[in-house]
């Protein structure tokens, strides 16, 4: 096979964050925990299932208050927004002040609901819900960690769900999604086409 051809490409620079200095995508997910006497929510774009089965990680680092919420109670929430929930999604991300909590200041702004097997809050009105417990906790990405949940419970809106009978292209085309073009920037997802997979692939 042929070298790469360096004329073409740029070497990125390890002194800053490589993933600023290119855009990739990603989904865009809200945390929720409980904290203390109040609760707390915290976008996230660093998730991802882990394997086929009912597991689920995200990035985050012990110097924000998901990762101690969740060290205290081993649950957390994901809600998965939808594209004209993006000002909630990015008022969820608020800094807390040393004189009003986040829950009193924020949460309390926003339109939760309370999750079904666990104390902890959802957006409301998202496509995706999952409830999780804690699993695990990998630490020493630098300063952060992946943090891995199994799945207890699992709800989506009935217009987003996949069934045998609905042209797909169709269904995303009324029900886009929302993906987070990592550094900083959204879109909205609608205009799909079928994956071309080799004959016979199996996962």
């Amino acid at each position: 096979m042929d070298l790469l051809q360096p004329q073409n490409y740029v070497n990125l620079n390890f002194d800053h964050s490589l993933w600023d200095q290119v855009f990739t995508v990603a989904p865009l997910v809200v945390i929720g925990t409980k904290e203390e006497d109040g609760y707390d929510l915290a976008p996230k774009h660093m998730v991802t299932p882990l394997g086929f089965g009912n597991y689920f990680g995200f990035v985050c680092t012990p110097r924000h208050g998901t990762y101690n919420n969740i060290c205290a109670t081993n649950h957390f929430t994901v809600s998965f927004p939808k594209p004209d929930q993006l000002i909630n999604t990015s008022l969820s991300a608020s800094p807390r002040t040393p004189d009003i909590s986040k829950s009193n200041g924020i949460i309390s702004a926003l339109p939760v609901v309370k999750a079904k097997s666990i104390k902890a809050p959802l957006l409301a009105n998202a496509y995706l819900y999952l409830e999780c417990e804690l699993f695990k906790i990998i630490d020493g990405f630098d300063n952060y960690s992946l943090i891995c949940g199994r799945v207890l419970e699992a709800y989506a809106e009935k217009d987003f769900l996949r069934m045998s009978e609905t042209d797909e292209q169709q269904q995303l085309y009324s029900n886009p999604l929302l993906a987070y073009v990592a550094p900083g920037r959204f879109s909205k997802i609608s205009d799909t086409q079928g994956f071309p997979f080799p004959k016979d692939f199996k996962r």
